[in-house]
């Protein structure tokens, strides 16, 4: 997978200007014009050099030309809201690279090339935050205003801007608050918002489990992952209360599972999820002390001969 790198052109150019008039080189004509110094002074005042025509001291003058030009509130609006309408066509110049013919929108094609042109896979987690702070509402789908909207939220208007504000968009989604608004965001991302869902399918909510967590993985995640797998029969889908408390499950309860109470407002799919972890810790500990057991008499055995 190849890197994006960031290229910026800022071409400059300097002007210059010639002040005063050339010297004479004729000596009659110096002489000349000291005879008639008096009659016509210059432009920049009397023959002394210190004062100028309007009383102002030389000295005070230079620096008054030194300082840099002030711009009035004005012209400063009108600086900002030009490179805005810029940023603006730009980013219209992309989305219009990538979307539908017949869609205004960015679909699946168009999604595979945009993340081609990222140098990213559409199911890394940098697509995945990307669609979170765009405010996407459907899987492998931009429309016109999410596209705005989104760069703009992200100070990006071209491929290079994009890829080099992916570092910063995932130091961002580690932070807790942040994390969090993006675990419910992917809830909704991966419902199916045409056909109405109110529950993610369950493979669609396997997939999407492994992906958001991919920066901060729980201990957890591995069997909580596999009784899913394991039960399909008696999980039909993944309803939102659900998918919101695993989250405060993976934060509260440690691993060994030791602190989980039925007690507690858990999910039902909670309870079903603990027993049955524990049933099979507890297989597998008896499977250990037999094999451990045979292995043991073996010895004996051979011992004994």
């Amino acid at each position: 997978m190849g890197q994006c790198v960031t290229k910026c052109k800022n071409p400059s150019s300097t002007l210059g200007s010639k002040n005063g008039e050339r010297e004479s080189g004729s000596k009659s004509h110096s002489k000349r014009s000291a005879v008639h110094k008096d009659d016509h002074p210059s432009v920049c005042g009397k023959s002394s050099g210190d004062i100028l025509v309007n009383g102002t001291k030389k000295t005070d003058a230079a620096v008054e030309s030194s300082q840099p030009p002030t711009f009035s509130g004005d012209a400063k609006k009108d600086a900002v809201s030009s490179a805005e309408e810029s940023s603006l066509q730009r980013i219209g110049e992309l989305f219009r690279r990538y979307k539908d013919e017949r869609e205004d929108a960015i679909l699946e094609e168009g999604m595979e090339r945009f993340c081609n042109d990222l140098c990213v896979d559409p199911t890394e987690f940098k697509v995945l935050v990307l669609a979170w702070k765009f405010q996407a509402a459907t899987m492998c789908k931009f429309t016109r205003k999410e596209f705005f909207e989104g760069c703009k939220a992200i100070n990006a208007d071209s491929i290079d801007g994009i890829c080099a504000r992916f570092p910063s968009l995932l130091n961002e989604a580690k932070q807790e608050d942040k994390f969090k608004d993006l675990y419910r965001f992917t809830f909704q991302f991966g419902l199916d918002s045409e056909e109405g869902q109110r529950s993610l399918h369950r493979e669609i909510a396997i997939a999407l489990w492994k992906l958001v967590f991919t920066q901060n993985k729980p201990p957890i995640l591995d069997q909580w992952l596999h009784f899913l797998i394991e039960n399909p029969s008696g999980i039909k889908g993944i309803s939102r209360d659900t998918w919101n408390m695993f989250l405060n499950f993976t934060q509260v309860i440690g691993p060994d599972l030791s602190n989980y109470s039925e007690d507690e407002a858990w999910p039902s799919l909670f309870d079903t999820f603990v027993e049955w972890e524990m049933e099979r810790r507890k297989k597998e500990e008896e499977t250990k002390c037999i094999i451990a057991s045979s292995d043991t008499e073996g010895l004996c055995m051979e011992e004994q001969t």
